[in-house]
């Protein structure tokens, strides 16, 4: 994983940063997190520099989501909306997680607060319960310090390293 710039961000986003790095090294076979803002704007990524790697593999061959941050956060955009309507649909109440099992991995969507979802991509061998159990712990911890606020700080970050990247692979060639 790579560290994230936290450098000139406030307490509570360097909180969150150090919250989603813990998540990432105490729970084996996560491959990625993300969580992602209500309307679907990546916040925090557990590997930023694997944005530019993956950008760089799809330039050379254009195919399906290689498993980037920004990818893992449109997934888990399109789940929870999906999943928001059909809790609606079924007058159920609003959703607290969404699980999808796959052969070679799965993914996991928990709400956190105002619309904003933790995602989480996990390996075929990571034990389900351990991983929606640390989601749940994230979640209770970061939840009430999510503001508005805050997200915004989130969001102005990723669009500078973003910035970063793409002057430092710019650069390069």
């Amino acid at each position: 994983m790579t560290a994230p710039i936290t450098f000139g961000l406030s307490s509570e986003a360097r909180n969150l940063h150090w919250l989603l790095t813990n998540l990432v090294e105490e729970v084996p076979g996560l491959l990625s997190v993300a969580v992602v803002s209500s309307d679907g704007l990546l916040l925090l990524s557990s590997d930023p520099g694997r944005n530019a790697e993956a950008r760089e593999a799809r330039e050379e061959r254009p195919q399906g989501p290689r498993g980037s941050a920004a990818d893992l956060a449109t997934i888990v955009s399109g789940i929870g909306s999906l999943t928001i309507g059909a809790a609606k649909l079924m007058e159920f109440g609003g959703v607290k997680q969404t699980m999808v099992a796959m052969a070679e991995g799965s993914l996991f969507v928990m709400s956190i607060s105002d619309g904003s979802l933790l995602g989480v991509h996990g390996s075929p061998d990571c034990d389900m319960s351990v991983v929606a159990y640390h989601m749940a712990l994230f979640v209770g911890r970061a939840g009430h310090v999510l503001t508005p606020e805050l997200r915004s700080e989130l969001r102005k970050s990723l669009e500078a390293e973003s910035q970063r990247e793409t002057e430092a692979a710019g650069s390069r060639r």
